[in-house]
């Protein structure tokens, strides 16, 4: 079993979060694979440089200017931090962009309806699973941020909940693979101020309602989407959880 675990940015901005989460992560005793979002960082330093950041609901326009920014810090400063915390935490791990060893490939999103900028989608065909897989093999622990690139020399932003998605059905075609989604919530709630109100399954039929009711909504919807697409195309599992309880069964678990 190999084990696909993405943390959200409220995860990697809290020093204290992120720190019990590679406690954690290190202890796992499967091959695993860590995904990282980036943080408030990249608005941060964007506001510093002058640069301004574009939102369109709620996603980021990734303009010329901001690829360099988001480069910088997702590939970077952030994916940097965690890779010596787990390295601290006894994990050995190393940091990769899309780009190294060309392991994700992806495909600029059209300028219409709505033009994103340098964002990209990904098939997970184009994930070169087997080098990601020698990793494991040798003992070494990938750290993915959401940088990727076309094969044609310019790199793309993409959303990390999709590179976690697409990693774990990659390697679903090579071994049995679940994929956990970590963030600053325990699970999917029906009240998102009541940590005991968490829904612990969700399938297709009950999602529809969870929507149509607006108990899930915003971010949630393209991560539990993901979720959906992954288990449709072979991954075993799909949890949604507190970045705390990794090594739990508390959780939001995601059924076809």
């Amino acid at each position: 079993m190999i084990s696909i675990i993405k943390i959200g940015g409220n995860v990697v901005d809290n020093p204290d979060a992120l720190c019990r989460f590679v406690r954690d992560f290190a202890q796992m005793p499967e091959k695993k694979i860590l995904v990282h979002g980036g943080g408030k960082e990249a608005t941060r330093l964007s506001e510093k440089l002058g640069i301004e950041t574009t939102m369109i609901e709620g996603r980021r326009v990734t303009s010329r200017e901001t690829l360099d920014v988001v480069t910088m810090v997702y590939a970077g400063l952030v994916n940097k931090r965690i890779v010596a915390a787990l390295q601290a935490a006894g994990c050995n791990a190393i940091g990769l962009s899309g780009a190294d060893a060309g392991v994700i490939k992806a495909t600029k999103r059209p300028a219409s309806p709505i033009d994103y900028g340098f964002v990209g989608d990904i098939n997970p065909t184009e994930i070169n699973n087997l080098f990601i897989n020698s990793l494991l093999d040798n003992g070494i622990t990938p750290v993915f941020c959401a940088i990727t690139h076309d094969g044609n020399g310019t790199l793309l932003n993409c959303n990390a909940d999709s590179v976690a998605s697409s990693v774990a059905v990659a390697m679903s075609y090579l071994s049995p693979a679940k994929l956990i989604y970590c963030f600053e919530k325990d699970g999917v709630l029906r009240d998102i101020d009541n940590p005991d109100s968490l829904i612990a399954d969700i399938s297709r039929e009950s999602y529809s309602e969870l929507r149509d009711n607006g108990t899930v909504n915003r971010g949630m919807i393209p991560k539990i989407d993901n979720a959906f697409a992954a288990i449709a195309a072979g991954v075993e599992s799909v949890t949604i959880k507190h970045s705390d309880n990794l090594l739990s069964n508390r959780g939001t678990t995601i059924k076809t």
